[in-house]
């Protein structure tokens, strides 16, 4: 029971009116063409009366009904397992399958309705009666007491352990009303969960106080007691092929109907193919419903293990077929590099800045408005505040410039943020044109939200927060006071799989308010750490661009070595390096807060040297992120890096122990097809 409570909390119901018209032609589709396809055969093949048992004949029907449905949650949470789920394949195909599973499970219900033993219009009458009337109950009176309840709760609070432990109860209580009512024990959880909101604060929580015990405690024991009733030995092979033909046309039916709706829908060939062999894919639902169907005397013990076979079967030659055919990752591959460097002059900065919470809004805006927008070079900004799925099966992508009715819930989570965003492009009114976004998503797949809007916004540079969380004590050393681990995998993927530059911003500095404040410096000091290398060139540029504002100072610091021995590739990046060199300080050359400073460094201790002497000394230091972990300029840095995410330089200048109150900027170029595997 609660694991289909789980699964009726984690989807959200209302997510039908947002479906578009295109996935709900694929989605009906596809379940009519798998039914039509194998009932015809089942009916067929009894019209010729083959040597089955009758048991198994009377099952034929409702096997092929059984094999052609769809199951939403299986479908979201197989997706999110293979980490496709935030692709635009993969919200296709939830969005489809909850068509089907809508349409699929009224076949079910008035299937299992009408094969009751000793059928009789009255018995089926009061059954759908009864299960209006329980579904009136649960949503328009249990619904609007649960969230009245949730709304007593004082904002930011957790909800007390006495609500969560009552919802329970009603688990318990809603299989009981349902069998009771003569209905299947599991509808009544799946329909309970189904009227909690999804999504936090009562869906989350929910979901975090279930998922651990279900998954690994209830979920096996299931599996168990259903394997031990399950004799595949008990299944004659004359049974066996009949039976499999049907399910093998049904889930022919489904590939199909996928397929040629898709196509007539202008779904690429390719996502056409994805979403048909997710169609035939199966799990915990299915089965709840095979053993619904077996107990309603509806389906034969044979054909019970059949389906239980076929649906092992069709899940092992789905899966592998799906990750050789989709890569989710191939198309945030770019061809022409989208970086600062390669900008033309007075060309239009695009720049994704993404926000975890509100305390990234001021080092990010602060960031921002260092770049420097002008009348000579606009800034085009796409915030996108990142939220965490938890509670709910279905990640989000919401556009906040589009009507806001179909996710009034959801955006008002991001209201403050995108309120501290505006009041920035307020400020910079004729210059700044800002698109605020917010992703819910889990953190393994939020990598694919990011890059997909950083692509569809033609971004040349991707601004993401470091995962950890530094503070100062009564001494004025910073600390580490937070980490996630999610966050850093974010952001370890986006480096790996981004269409663009990318910036992590290690925010040290004592600033905690949400107004930016780089206004009120007379004199903002910015610092260029120059040691060579792409990601360096990179992080020059940035720092060329700042410089053109007039209470920035800029200083760069090229370090050099003293006896520099040279391979070919070695040559070549020195003479990139010494062209990047050479035309930022000619197109800085008028500028006398810019300063140049050369350094001839031995070894590791002099890089080290230079970059304690910079502590304190400056408000914002830009680094490169990868750099030769063989050159003499890092011996001994690069053996000690403990968040790669930062590379060797940017790793040493936020260690906990430093008491640098200076925010880092670590950036890497994009340099074209960068996508690393």
């Amino acid at each position: 029971m609660f694991y289909f409570f789980l699964i009726g909390v984690q989807i959200d119901i209302w997510i039908l009116k947002r479906v578009e018209k295109k996935e709900f032609i694929i989605g009906v589709s596809t379940v009519a063409a798998a039914l039509v396809l194998s009932i015809t055969t089942s009916f067929i093949m009894l019209s010729f009366e083959i040597n089955v048992e009758p048991l198994v004949s009377n099952s034929l029907p409702v096997v092929a009904t059984m094999s052609s449905v769809l199951g939403f949650p299986v479908i979201a949470h197989y997706l999110t397992e293979l980490r496709m789920v935030n692709s635009d394949f993969g919200r296709m195909a939830l969005s489809c399958s909850l068509v089907s599973n809508s349409f699929g499970f009224l076949i079910i219900t008035i299937t299992s309705l009408s094969s009751q033993p000793s059928v009789e219009k009255f018995i089926i009458l009061q059954n759908i009666t009864s299960g209006i009337g329980f579904t009136m109950v649960i949503f328009f009176g249990v619904r609007p007491l649960i969230i009245w309840s949730t709304r007593r709760n004082p904002p930011g609070e957790p909800l007390k352990q006495s609500f969560i432990c009552m919802v329970f109860i009603g688990v318990l209580m809603s299989g009981f009303c349902s069998k009771a009512l003569g209905l299947h024990i599991f509808y009544g959880p799946l329909l309970y969960g189904l009227a909690i909101p999804a999504g936090p604060p009562l869906g989350s929580a929910l979901v975090e106080k279930l998922q651990f015990i279900v998954t690994w405690l209830f979920m096996p024991i299931y599996f168990v007691k259903t394997g031990l009733v399950t004799d595949i030995f008990s299944v004659k092979l004359r049974n066996y092929l009949v039976l499999q033909s049907v399910i093998l046309v049904a889930c022919l039916g489904k590939f199909l109907g996928a397929l040629i709706s898709s196509t007539y829908n202008q779904v690429s060939l390719r996502d056409a193919i994805s979403i048909g062999l997710v169609a035939n894919v199966q799990g915990v639902l299915e089965l709840g419903m095979f053993k619904m169907m077996k107990q309603n005397e509806a389906i034969a013990d044979e054909a019970f293990v059949v389906l239980c076979i076929s649906l092992l079967i069709a899940t092992a030659i789905v899966t592998p077929l799906l990750k050789s055919l989709y890569d989710p990752h191939k198309r945030y591959a770019a061809h022409k590099n989208k970086n600062i460097q390669h900008m033309k002059p007075h060309t239009e900065l695009r720049v994704l800045a993404c926000i975890h919470d509100q305390e990234n809004v001021p080092a990010t805006i602060n960031l921002l408005e260092a770049l420097h927008p002008s009348n000579q070079s606009h800034m085009d900004i796409a915030m996108l505040h990142l939220i965490e799925l938890v509670g709910r099966a279905h990640p989000l992508l919401i556009n906040h410039k589009l009507p806001m009715m179909k996710h009034a819930n959801e955006a008002s989570a991001s209201k403050r943020i995108i309120n501290a965003f505006k009041v920035f492009e307020q400020n910079f009114r004729e210059t700044v044109t800002m698109h605020p976004f917010t992703a819910i998503s889990p953190y393994v797949m939020m990598h694919d939200e990011v890059c997909t809007v950083a692509l569809e916004r033609r971004a040349s540079l991707i601004m993401i927060p470091f995962h950890k969380r530094f503070s100062s004590n009564s001494s004025c050393n910073q600390k580490i006071t937070g980490s996630k681990v999610g966050i850093k995998t974010m952001n370890d993927k986006i480096l790996q799989t981004t269409p663009c530059s990318v910036a992590v911003i290690v925010d040290r500095s004592l600033v905690n308010t949400s107004r930016p404040i780089l206004d009120a410096w007379s004199l903002y000091r910015v610092a260029v750490l120059f040691l060579g290398g792409p990601d360096d060139r990179e992080a020059l540029a940035l720092g060329e661009r700042m410089a053109g504002k007039r209470n920035i100072s800029l200083t760069i610091f090229r370090l050099l070595l003293e006896e520099a021995a040279s391979s070919d590739y070695d040559t070549i990046q020195k003479t990139m390096d010494n062209e990047m060199v050479s035309e930022a300080r000619s197109g800085m050359a008028g500028n006398y807060r810019v300063k140049y400073v050369e350094k001839m460094i031995r070894d590791g201790t002099g890089t080290a040297a230079v970059m304690r002497s910079m502590e304190d000394e400056y408000e914002l230091i830009i680094v490169g992120r990868r750099h030769d972990t063989q050159s003499p300029l890092l011996l001994g840095l690069s053996d000690w890096v403990e968040d790669s995410e930062l590379g060797p330089v940017g790793d040493m200048l936020s260690l906990a122990d430093s008491q640098s109150n200076s925010t880092i900027l670590v950036v890497q170029q994009h340099t074209g097809s960068m996508i690393q595997h």
